[in-house]
């Protein structure tokens, strides 16, 4: 599965959100899995959207023939738009699907990794990271993702900000140091997503 991660400061939310809307168009695309997003919860101008496709040749149909009619209706209502895609390449706890309904909000991770520790970093996320998400209260689902150059996305559902706000206090320091992050990762940028229901495809 292709994951497309996009990031983007909105300058006009009415415009932006009414835009959002239109991409129901996007049901009936062959090899699309789902649609959702929302607003950063730390940055209010900040817009995340996670689209998810069967593979890269769907996709890449896709942009050729229906995404400029789709995007038309956002156009000037944002900007410093950034666009990743990585694929799947484990579930974080099991059997992840595309469907955001259930959530509150999502968590996304996005590291750069010195690439000679590529391995060791998607090894502890299988083994130390995992584990103690999947275990936590309120996790719902997640996913681990590759993009070339030692770049990967950690992408996490949770019930609601409370339940991923106990979990990152009570867990994420010793988990690091156990997993030894600091010596895998080179940057890390990350965010919370107050997920929108009307964006959900």
């Amino acid at each position: 599965m292709l994951v497309k991660w996009i990031r983007c400061t909105v300058v006009d939310r009415r415009g932006f959100e009414r835009g959002q809307r239109k991409w129901a168009g996007l049901l009936g695309e062959p090899g699309f899995r789902g649609q959702g997003g929302g607003w950063s919860r730390g940055r209010p101008d900040v817009a995340h959207v996670f689209a998810f496709w069967e593979s890269r040749a769907f996709y890449d149909s896709f942009m050729a023939r229906s995404h400029d009619r789709l995007a038309a209706a956002q156009v000037g209502t944002f900007k410093d738009i950034q666009v990743k895609l990585f694929d799947h390449r484990f579930d974080v706890k099991t059997g992840f699907e595309p469907r955001f309904a259930d959530a509150d909000v999502a968590r996304v991770a996005h590291c750069r990794v010195h690439e000679d520790r590529a391995e060791h970093f998607a090894l502890m996320q299988e083994k130390v990271w995992n584990p103690a998400m999947a275990g936590s209260p309120g996790m719902l689902r997640g996913l681990f993702g590759e993009a070339p150059g030692s770049e990967f996305l950690v992408l996490s559902m949770w019930q609601s900000a409370a339940e991923h706000g106990k979990y990152r206090v009570e867990r994420v320091e010793r988990l690091g140091l156990r997993a030894r992050t600091a010596a895998d990762v080179a940057a890390l940028n990350g965010d919370v997503v107050q997920l929108e229901p009307t964006w959900t495809v």
